[in-house]
């Protein structure tokens, strides 16, 4: 009598079958990156040949609106969800690769004058959203998650703080409805004002890594302006990003000493729990190609390896973006959100502009 062979059950909640979820909607966001070079080479050639006036349309961009428009005019079925919902995974990813195209110097350098501004960034930023959310009547713990998401880094800023302030889901809900939308449209008006103004990479780079809340837009606007002006705010975002662990603690501390949240044992744990890991990736990057520990051509292969992860997050960040959903969350967390970007994308351009007249940047 032939021996059966035994079979291995893949249980609900097995790694195998988790990692075979996600597959679907990672090959959507490779399809969709794809598709935005496609069109970047595609359209940018047919004009040139043609000799028309068209702007320069990149992948960055193309990737976005093609998500966006998947996302906004069609019901997409959530075999896809589990994948989509890695971008975040692929702009860490992205970001920890970049470190190899910076050598330390420069990380210190623009890092430092990048943390200087951070700082000013959003002790004014908490302060000026909180005003807002008070005049507007915002129930506090509200105010406090738009003032969290906008002065350090968005939607990941308010699930840290949600928790730690013992904040309803309807809270964390509006402020990341708000936050998303903005977020959205600083891709379109940060890099028009930035030629309108005519500033170089640096500057704007700065800019946009101090102005957009969330990593991916940031990201995002960056690349759309110029590649180096990308890698500036990544930087520049990546040290704004460094300081959530700072900012949560302090508001998790005013919400305890009300007896509105739990107390914070460990300061020490609690900030280590919070701090974006892949800020030290990032740098651990950076330095070993300060110690020339890559080669030439590895180094050129990490940073291409870090623009094709982006292309998956750009993808990402259009699929995720769906402004009907936006609009339920009502009207006020949003007028909120809204006066206060604008103030602090015109705070943050002063100060940037400031900085290149004392830096020369």
């Amino acid at each position: 009598m032939a021996s059966s062979i035994p079979l291995t059950r893949v249980e609900p909640g097995h790694p195998l079958l988790n990692a075979l979820r996600i597959v679907p909607g990672v090959l959507l966001l490779a399809g969709i990156g794809y598709a935005g070079k496609i069109l970047e080479h595609s359209v940018n050639g047919y004009a040139k040949a043609h000799h028309w006036t068209f702007p320069n349309i990149e992948y960055v961009l193309w990737a976005i609106l093609i998500g966006l428009v998947i996302s906004n005019t069609l019901t997409i079925p959530r075999v896809f969800q589990a994948g989509i919902d890695t971008y975040e995974f692929w702009l860490k990813l992205g970001i920890v690769l970049l470190g190899a195209r910076f050598v330390l110097a420069d990380v210190l350098k623009l890092g430092g004058i990048s943390l200087g501004l951070v700082v000013i960034e959003i002790t004014l930023s908490l302060a000026l959203m909180t005003l807002l959310g008070r005049w507007f009547k915002l129930k506090p713990k509200l105010t406090s998650l738009l003032a969290i998401g906008s002065s350090v880094c968005g939607v990941s800023a308010i699930i840290a703080a949600k928790g730690a302030i013992d904040a309803d889901d309807e809270d964390s809900s509006f402020a990341i409805a708000a936050i998303l939308a903005l977020g959205a449209l600083s891709l379109f008006t940060f890099p028009a004002i930035a030629h309108a103004l005519h500033m170089n990479d640096v500057s704007y780079g700065l800019w946009a890594g101090l102005g957009v809340d969330n990593t991916a837009e940031a990201t995002a606007a960056g690349a759309l302006y110029s590649d180096a002006a990308g890698k500036v705010a990544v930087l520049a975002k990546t040290t704004r990003n460094a300081m959530i662990g700072f900012v949560v603690l302090g508001y998790a501390i005013y919400w305890a000493g009300r007896d509105q949240a739990e107390a914070v044992g460990n300061k020490a744990a609690f900030l280590w729990r919070k701090f974006p890991k892949f800020v030290l990736g990032f740098l651990f990057i950076s330095l070993l190609v300060s110690f020339h520990a890559f080669s030439k051509g590895q180094v050129g292969s990490l940073g291409n390896l870090s623009k094709w992860a982006f292309l998956l997050t750009f993808a990402g960040v259009g699929l995720r973006t769906n402004f009907r959903a936006m609009s339920a969350q009502g009207l006020r967390p949003f007028i909120v959100g809204a006066l206060g970007e604008v103030l602090i994308a015109c705070l943050t351009l002063g100060l940037v502009v400031g900085a290149n007249r004392i830096w020369g940047l």
